[in-house]
């Protein structure tokens, strides 16, 4: 082919790296962009960055990207929190920092195209790109991309999306740069465990009842923003079977809880509905991922006479979780999403 310039967004990891690798076997003018943000141990990842970069002997811009990400990803986590929410910061920051902010650096900067180490796949078939899950599902990442807007699909290149880990590992080997067993942290900007996180952040202790279904407080806490929907261990109620929550209310700083069997729900509301191309006539038959560890699940998407969208499941889900994602799918194919709606009111939230 002929060199054609790809920047490629990588962070001294094991999948960036390859990617980056295999551009570069295929002729492409690869260049690297770090992005530098608040992390834990970000000087280090830098200098392990510049090795990387060395060792590849590909260009490599730093791009400081520490207050939009504060602002875009960090803020609205908290805020979400602090809600009764319970946020996926990675989807946010894909939208918003990495393929938003960075992209068009990278475009500004003469590329043609922009690539990561995400385990995804791309149809181009049919004119406008879709988003397709990865060839080997156990690493699929098309949940964490599932809110890319079609202009942003349209630029991207995912080298990785028929490979395995165990393939990505062997191909980095001869790299000599140990990367074995290396695996990317959940939320790359915690430190020190959520709650720690949280109340470094401004989250102070609020105490509050816990109260069961039928509205009977049984047990206090010191903050809703320390629960999420599912969670069983630290809410110190004694009992022959676990308590679970199953609600929480952060306008009145209330968690609710209920047994195993109350975590299961039929259906749920959603908002800030996105399609990845023409909607298609509600009410419509899908598969939906409530999460990104979550089995795919049939269900049925609806619109009422106010024009709330509710997700019908085939069957009972567990843990159906505000603030979180809903990921539409037509076999592998990302169709459209949608943030899950909270059972109570809440004054603030992750949005899109």
């Amino acid at each position: 082919m002929t060199a054609v310039n790809v920047g490629v967004a990588m962070s001294g990891g094991v999948d960036s790296t390859v990617a980056a690798l295999l551009l570069r076997e295929q002729g492409w003018r690869v260049h690297g962009f770090f992005m530098r943000l608040p992390l834990p141990g970000r000087e280090a990842q830098l200098q392990r960055m510049r090795e990387v970069a060395d060792r590849l002997a590909v260009p490599l811009t730093v791009v400081d990207l520490e207050l939009p990400f504060t602002d875009r990803v960090i803020r609205p986590f908290i805020d979400s929190y602090r809600a009764g929410l319970t946020p996926n910061p990675c989807i946010r920051c894909n939208v918003q920092i990495k393929f938003g902010l960075l992209a068009e650096i990278m475009r500004a900067a003469g590329m043609d195209r922009i690539a990561t180490g995400h385990y995804a796949r791309l149809d181009r078939t049919g004119g406008q790109p879709r988003l397709v899950r990865a060839a080997h599902r156990a690493k699929d990442q098309s949940y964490f991309l599932a809110r890319l807007n079609a202009d942003q699909l349209d630029h991207l290149l995912f080298p990785l999306g028929e490979w395995s880990k165990e393939a990505v590992h062997r191909r980095a080997e001869p790299l000599g740069l140990g990367f074995r067993g290396e695996e990317s942290q959940d939320v790359c900007f915690l430190a020190g465990g959520l709650p720690s996180f949280l109340a470094g952040h401004g989250l102070v202790r609020a105490h509050g009842p816990i109260v069961s279904a039928a509205g009977e407080t049984i047990g206090q806490h010191t903050g809703c923003w320390q629960f999420t929907v599912g969670q069983r261990r630290g809410l110190g109620l004694p009992d022959a079977t676990p308590w679970y929550v199953t609600a929480i209310d952060g306008v009145a700083n209330r968690v609710i809880v209920g047994k195993a069997t109350d975590l299961l729900q039929q259906d749920c509301t959603v908002q800030a509905l996105q399609w990845a191309a023409a909607p298609p006539p509600l009410p419509w038959r899908t598969l939906v991922q409530l999460r990104s560890r979550h089995a795919p699940a049939e269900a049925e998407v609806r619109v009422d006479h106010t024009g709330t969208v509710r997700i019908v499941f085939a069957v009972a889900q567990r843990a159906i979780t505000p603030g979180q994602y809903a990921v539409f799918y037509e076999h592998d194919r990302v169709v459209g999403s949608a943030v899950i709606s909270p059972p109570i009111a809440a004054t603030a939230g992750d949005r899109p």
